[in-house]
């Protein structure tokens, strides 16, 4: 099959022939119909995850944002055939520790060992391996296409379970987005929109925010030109019931809970990079003042992902608008080189291998 490799970390990436994935019992095989080129992606090819976070060693194929068909599966799979079509949530459980015993398999106690893209070869590829199918593979519905439903796989699904089942946002509420422009932020943007949230999109760059703007922030912060917490504690009268970083830059994420009001909700969607080295100051005493909550997403479990259709096929939500653009394979590491800037918009999904 063709892949995308790193053959050396930041360097890029050399389209050519590999072997196809093998399939073990309790697995499947997916033809990749789509995948999003994440900024997960971009931090292992770069070699700039947070400290002590994973780390990939060449040759190595990346991808874990992903939706497409079912090829052929292992002999203890029971709930999938060939020809089904399928998305995958990036963080996978294998379905027996304490955590997926409890309906929680996103956040599972061998997710480490568990990813494509992260912990064993990925998506940039014409085809993937899918361990534990029976616990991780999610349906599609024929009225999503692939290009949608991989943009589901990671940082929408992280952004629905943040704001819906952890920030607890409703309606009427305000909502602060910081880093809205990216995949993560502009997904927060439309599902707390959704939701009946009033919605104040912040980004540095004017493309960006008319981008959060036509997704249904009612008001729009160019960090570059004003203090971000400043503005919106100004237009809330008083501050955002819940702040949403999707960046995880020091900034970003400081700025956030500056920006909430008495008994807030800061939602963490970004992760840090080497450089904040996995840790950030805050404000402790503000937050223990105004009685502030911090909570955090890391992807979302199989099961949670019926609402979330059913709201997608209502026509609630459209995953399809985050995509600004979709490569086909061998443009992939152009979209990586690009993000070390933050100079992508959106999801940017592979959609030609």
């Amino acid at each position: 099959m063709r892949a995308a490799v790193i053959e050396e970390l930041n360097k890029p990436l050399v389209v050519r022939e590999v072997p196809d994935p093998q399939c073990p019992p309790d697995s499947a095989i997916i033809r990749v119909g789509a995948n999003g080129i994440c900024r997960t992606d971009w931090a292992l090819w770069s070699g700039n995850f947070w400290t002590g976070g994973p780390t990939v060693a060449a040759p190595f194929v990346l991808g874990h944002e992903f939706a497409g068909t079912v090829m052929e599966v292992g002999s203890e799979v029971r709930g999938w055939r060939p020809g089904a079509r399928v998305t995958f949530p990036m963080n996978p459980g294998e379905g027996s520790c304490e955590q997926c015993r409890g309906g929680n398999q996103h956040v599972c106690d061998h997710v480490a060992e568990l990813v494509p893209g992260v912990s064993y070869w990925g998506a940039f590829a014409e085809y993937v391996l899918v361990r534990y199918a029976d616990v991780n593979l999610v349906a599609v519905p024929d009225s999503i296409d692939f290009v949608a439903a991989a943009g589901l796989a990671c940082r929408y699904m992280t952004a629905f379970h943040g704001v819906v089942d952890q920030a607890r946002v409703r309606g009427g509420e305000w909502v602060a987005v910081h880093g809205a422009g990216g995949g993560m932020g502009l997904s927060a943007v439309q599902i707390a929109a959704a939701t009946g949230a009033n919605v104040i999109a912040v980004d540095i760059g004017e493309h960006k925010l008319a981008a959060a703007r036509e997704l249904g922030a009612v008001h729009t912060v160019d960090a570059a030109k004003t203090d971000p917490a400043e503005a919106i504690r100004t237009l809330t009268r008083g501050g955002a019931h819940v702040s949403v970083d999707a960046v995880g830059t020091a900034d970003a994420c400081r700025a956030s809970v500056l920006s909430l009001r008495t008994r807030g909700r800061h939602l963490q969607l970004g992760h840090t990079t080497a450089a904040e080295r996995g840790e950030i100051a805050l404000p402790i005493d503000v937050m223990m003042i105004k009685e502030l909550e911090f909570l955090s997403a890391f992807g979302m479990q199989g099961q949670r992902f019926g609402t979330m259709l059913a709201m997608i096929e209502a026509g609630r939500l459209d995953p399809g608008r985050i995509v600004s653009r979709t490569v086909a394979l061998d443009e992939a590491s152009g979209v990586l080189e690009a993000m070390e800037s933050f100079d992508t918009m959106g999801l940017v999904v592979i959609d030609e291998f």
